[in-house]
C-alpha cells in the first residue's frame, strides 16, 4: 500500500494539504470518519483574517498576543497573520461562499467580531462556517483523481524506521500501520511524506463541543513515536455549549455574544461585568472560569445565554443554523435565553512543530489542532484555529513539494503489521469501563480549575489504567475502540503531567495552588518527550501534605 504522501485525517489543514501534494504525486487520505465528518466541518464562528481597511497585521497580531497570555511565538504570530487573506482567497477560489453584507456589491463581505478582537475581521458563512469549507475542500478532493480517500481507517502508530533498525540515527517516518474499520485488518501503508492532520482532544473530557472522532490520535502517535509535544496543559473550554440532555456537543458559537448575546445567572442577573472590563467580549478562559465559578458558587447546573433584546429577524438570519437546532430542543432563542455550560472544545497545544509544519522526526509534518506552532501560546484567540490550519497546512504542503523533489532514497521495505499471539477479545466491557472513568477523571480533577491534589489524584488513576490498557492492548486483536482508548489515555497522561509541571496560573491553565503569573520562572513552553523522566518534585509533593487551605 504505497503511496507518494500519506495524510491521516481529514479537515481543513489535511485537505488543504492534500489537494497540493496532488499536483507532484499520489496522494492517501486516512480518515476514520466519513467525509466531510471532522472538527473543521462543526466550527461555526469563522476564520480571523484582516480584510478590512480599518483593520491591521499588527491589531490581528496584537490581539493574538494578549489572548496567548506571553507564550504566543511573535514570529509565527506574524507569519500566520500575514498569510492568511491569501490562503482565504484560495478558499474562495475552491468555491468556498462566505457571507457578504446585504446590498454590497460581490466580495463585500460580513465580518463578524468576537471576544478579544479588537476589529471585525471574522469570515464566515452564516453560523455554519466549518461545513461550508469543508463542502468545497471535499467537492475539490472528490475531483482529483490523484487523491485517493480511504474512510473508515483508523491510524494505529506511525512507521518509524529507527525502530526497527538501532543503528539509524536520525529517524524517519514512511507511513504508518492502518486500521481498516469495516474488515479489521491492520496494513502497512508507507509513504515518503507523512502528514498528521488528526484534529483535537476533546473526547478526553466528559463534556466537549468536539465531534467523537476528536481522541487525540496524532498528538499520542507522534508522542510514541519520540516526538516533543508542548503545552498540554492548556485545554480550552469553550463557554457556551447548548445544556440539554438530547443535545450532544451542540457549540453555540462566541459570534453570538459578538452580536451583543448576553450571559445571565438563572435569576436573571449579567455577570460578566464582576469578572472583566469586556463583559461577553472578554477571552474565552475568563468566561469559561466565570461561568464555572457562578455554577459552583450557586449550585447552577447551567447559566444563560440571552439575546432575546436583538431583533427576531436579525437573529434568524444571523444564526439560522443556531436557531433551527435550538428549536428542535423547544428553545425559541429569539424569546427565550439559551441554557449553556462550558465544555472542552480546543487544545492549545500538541505536536511541536516548526515554522513550516515539520516536526522532529524526518518526513513527518503536522498541522492543524493536533500541532503546536507557536500561534496560540497560553491561549487560542477566538477564530484563529480555522486560520492555524489553513495556513501551515498550505506551509507544510510547500516545505513537503520542496522535500520530496529533492528527495533522491529509495523507500525501504518496513514490516508487516504483526499481531503476534492476540486473540479475539471477550472482555470488551474493559475498554468501555476505562473509556468512562477517563474521561470522568479527566473533567473532576483536570478541567477548568485545577489544584495539586487533584492533578496528584489524576496521574496516580491514570498511571493505573495505562497499565491496564497496555495489557489489554497486547493481549487482544486490536479494534477501533481500543485504539483510541489507548490514544485518549496517552493525551491525558500528557495533560495531567504538563499541568503538574507548570506552577502558575496563565491563560487556559488554572491552579488554586498557584493563582498568579509567573513570568520569570514559567514564562516558557512545557515539552514532553517519551523516555524522559518525569517526577514529582518536592514543591508539588510538600504541597499535598499542607492541610486544606493552608
Amino acid at each position: 500500500m504505497d503511496t507518494d504522501f500519506l495524510v491521516i485525517g481529514s479537515g481543513l489543514a489535511g485537505l488543504a494539504f492534500a489537494l497540493r501534494m496532488a499536483q507532484i504525486g499520489s496522494v492517501t487520505v486516512v480518515t476514520k470518519g466519513r467525509l466531510p465528518e471532522s472538527a473543521t466541518e462543526y466550527a461555526q464562528g469563522g476564520i480571523a483574517s484582516v480584510w478590512s481597511a480599518e483593520d491591521s497585521f499588527a491589531d490581528h497580531s496584537r490581539d493574538t498576543e494578549v489572548a496567548g497570555a506571553g507564550l504566543c511565538r511573535p514570529d509565527i504570530v506574524d507569519l500566520v497573520v500575514r498569510e492568511g487573506p491569501d490562503r482565504i482567497r484560495d478558499l474562495i477560489a475552491l468555491g468556498t461562499h462566505f457571507s457578504q453584507r446585504p446590498g454590497t456589491e460581490d466580495g463585500e463581505y460580513d465580518l463578524g467580531r468576537e471576544g478579544g478582537h479588537s476589529h471585525r475581521r471574522i469570515l464566515h458563512a452564516v453560523d455554519a462556517t466549518g461545513s461550508e469549507i469543508m463542502r468545497a475542500l471535499t467537492e475539490a478532493v472528490r475531483r482529483e483523481p490523484h487523491i485517493t480517500v480511504l474512510e473508515r481507517h483508523l491510524a494505529v502508530d506511525l512507521l518509524i524506521d529507527a525502530k526497527f533498525d538501532t543503528s539509524i540515527r536520525t529517524p524517519a517516518c514512511w507511513g504508518a500501520y492502518v486500521l481498516d474499520l469495516a474488515g479489521n485488518q491492520v496494513k502497512r501503508y508507507q509513504a515518503r511524506v507523512t502528514l498528521l492532520a488528526t484534529g483535537g482532544t476533546g473526547k478526553v473530557y466528559l463534556y466537549t463541543s468536539n465531534p467523537d472522532v476528536a481522541t487525540g490520535d496524532g498528538i499520542a502517535m507522534a508522542y510514541r513515536a519520540g516526538v516533543p509535544i508542548g503545552n498540554m496543559e492548556f485545554i480550552q473550554f469553550h463557554p457556551t455549549c447548548l445544556y440539554h440532555p438530547q443535545a450532544k456537543s451542540f457549540l453555540v458559537t462566541e459570534a453570538m455574544r459578538g452580536e451583543g448575546a448576553i450571559l445571565r445567572r438563572p435569576d436573571g442577573e449579567a455577570f460578566m461585568r464582576r469578572y472583566h472590563p469586556d463583559a461577553e467580549l472578554a477571552p474565552r478562559d475568563i468566561v469559561a472560569r466565570a461561568i464555572d465559578n457562578e455554577m459552583k458558587v450557586h449550585g447552577f447546573e447551567h447559566v444563560y445565554l440571552d439575546i432575546t433584546h436583538r431583533d427576531a429577524a436579525f437573529i434568524r438570519d444571523r444564526f439560522p443554523h443556531i436557531y433551527e437546532r435550538c428549536l428542535q430542543f423547544g428553545i425559541d432563542i429569539t424569546a427565550q435565553p439559551i441554557p449553556v455550560v462550558p465544555a472542552a472544545h480546543y487544545c492549545c497545544g500538541g505536536t511541536v512543530t516548526d515554522r513550516d509544519g515539520a516536526t522532529g522526526i524526518q518526513r513527518l509534518y503536522a498541522a492543524g489542532e493536533v500541532a503546536m506552532t507557536g500561534l496560540h501560546g497560553a491561549n487560542r484567540l477566538a477564530s484563529n484555529s480555522l486560520l492555524e490550519a489553513l495556513v501551515f497546512g498550505h506551509r507544510a504542503a510547500v516545505a513537503a513539494t520542496e522535500f520530496a523533489r529533492a528527495d533522491r532514497h529509495a523507500m525501504p521495505q518496513l514490516p508487516e503489521w504483526n499481531p503476534g499471539h492476540a486473540v479475539d477479545s471477550d472482555e470488551s466491557v474493559v475498554v468501555t469501563q476505562n473509556w468512562d472513568e477517563i474521561r470522568r477523571l479527566m473533567w473532576n480533577y483536570v478541567g477548568i480549575v485545577r489544584s495539586n491534589r487533584r492533578l496528584a489524584r489524576a496521574l496516580k488513576r491514570i498511571t493505573l489504567l495505562q497499565q491496564e490498557i497496555d495489557d489489554y492492548y497486547w493481549d487482544f486483536l486490536i479494534t477501533g475502540d481500543l485504539i483510541e482508548l489507548r490514544n485518549i489515555a496517552t493525551v491525558a497522561e500528557l495533560i495531567i503531567k504538563s499541568a503538574i509541571t507548570r506552577k502558575e496560573s496563565r491563560g487556559l491553565h488554572y491552579n488554586i495552588n498557584y493563582p498568579l503569573r509567573d513570568d520569570r520562572d514559567w514564562g516558557h513552553d512545557t515539552i514532553l518527550v517519551l523516555g524522559r523522566p518525569f517526577e514529582l518534585d518536592a514543591e508539588f509533593t510538600a504541597s499535598l501534605a499542607r492541610p486544606r487551605g493552608a
